[in-house]
């Protein structure tokens, strides 16, 4: 835990002569990082959903240790996992918590629900009518998850599924989805690129919606009454912009992409909450690649300073664990980073890591250095 912050003079007349120091003179010390969308379970190479069912689940827990230790490498120290096999996130959730391994913190979100045949379907979290959406979420809830997650609309990765625009579940499922989800006390994101999908999950009360791209059967549906409504309940909109979002505007083709990049201007400028997030784990979303998805921000305008807080104290706030971390303050988690340079004034310097803490645990500690508790 943070034990003290603040004016150099206070915080050293709390610090006994044993405690040592380590000094970055040119650096700058923040809040770690939170990565509010990811899939360690996904290895981020040109197949992933068929390198995941080759593989066992000791070969895929192997995977995402390794993936969740190239996330902490770059400075995250939080990470939401939106859908994964067998509760392999949870394994890794807590092996990590209990220091075991290193990695962020992780809130998992385990099997994704989703329709027969539907998107991520082969997660194994397929279903069909409120009999089994319930039995489903409970499931979940009783293997520890920190959220359930569902597939309110297709997806781009899942060959032979529904389109990205087309709904997978009823307005009356998802509102049975988020029923079940309050009674076991956790929170539920829903993925949707649909503007039908949209509605359901908000009409459902859903507390985040990923992608929220606006599509519809003939091209964008944008909705102003429904974006509203969004901001006006504080429900979190993750765009989850890959690294490669670059890339992705010239395969989409640059106006289109730059349309649709307009829709998330537009709406953090009607006042909806946005979440940061990479989607690490699809084709190109790489894991040590989270400084390219916060220049996505910078690129619909948004400050770098406004970047950092959407980052840090914003997600935290958020996904509901401001409590205790996002913040320089005492009695908060000591997630922390240093880097070199004032990102700030510069987002790159994001990328020059010199120290990581993930409640209190180094990562990236100078050699003959240490730190004492």
């Amino acid at each position: 835990m943070i034990e003290a912050a603040g004016p150099r003079a206070a915080v050293e007349a709390l610090a006994g002569p044993e405690v040592r120091r380590l000094a970055f003179p040119d650096g700058t010390l923040l809040p770690g990082l939170i990565d509010a969308h990811v899939h360690l379970a996904l290895d981020a190479g040109p197949d992933p959903v068929a390198t995941l069912r080759a593989s066992s689940d000791s070969e895929l827990y192997a995977g995402m240790a390794l993936r969740a230790e190239q996330l902490l490498a770059t400075g995250v120290t939080t990470v939401r996992d939106l859908g994964d096999r067998g509760g392999l996130a949870v394994r890794l959730r807590d092996e990590i918590a209990a220091g075991q391994m290193p990695g962020p913190r992780v809130l998992a979100a385990g099997t994704p629900l989703t329709a027969p045949g539907g998107h991520c379907w082969f997660f194994g979290g397929e279903v069909e009518g409120e009999d089994a959406i319930r039995e489903a979420v409970r499931r979940n809830a009783a293997s520890g998850v920190d959220l359930i997650k569902v597939m309110a609309t297709g997806g781009g990765i899942t060959q032979g599924g529904p389109p990205v625009w087309q709904a997978q579940f009823t307005t009356r499922e998802m509102r049975v989805v988020v029923e079940e989800a309050r009674r076991a006390g956790l929170p539920v994101a829903a993925h949707a690129h649909g503007t039908e999908g949209i509605a359901a999950a908000v009409a459902a009360g859903v507390d985040s919606i990923e992608h929220c791209t606006w599509m519809g059967r003939d091209g964008f549906d944008v909705r102003e009454d429904l974006a509203a409504t969004i901001a006006g309940r504080g429900i979190a909109v993750c765009p989850a912009a890959s690294p490669d979002w670059r890339g992705f505007a010239e395969r989409f083709g640059p106006q289109r992409a730059e349309e649709m990049f307009q829709h998330i201007r537009w709406m953090a400028g009607s006042g909806v909450r946005l979440l940061p997030g990479t989607d690490a784990g699809v084709p190109r979303a790489v894991f040590d690649g989270f400084v390219s998805s916060l220049e996505f921000f910078e690129h619909i305008g948004m400050t770098a300073a406004e970047i950092i807080d959407l980052a840090t104290a914003g997600a935290a706030e958020a996904l509901d664990i401001a409590h205790d971390t996002g913040r320089l303050a005492p009695g908060h988690r000591a997630d922390l980073l240093v880097v070199d340079g004032d990102p700030l004034t510069d987002l790159a310097a994001l990328r020059s890591v010199r120290l990581v803490l993930a409640a209190g645990r180094p990562f990236g500690l100078p050699t003959g250095s240490s730190l004492l508790s």
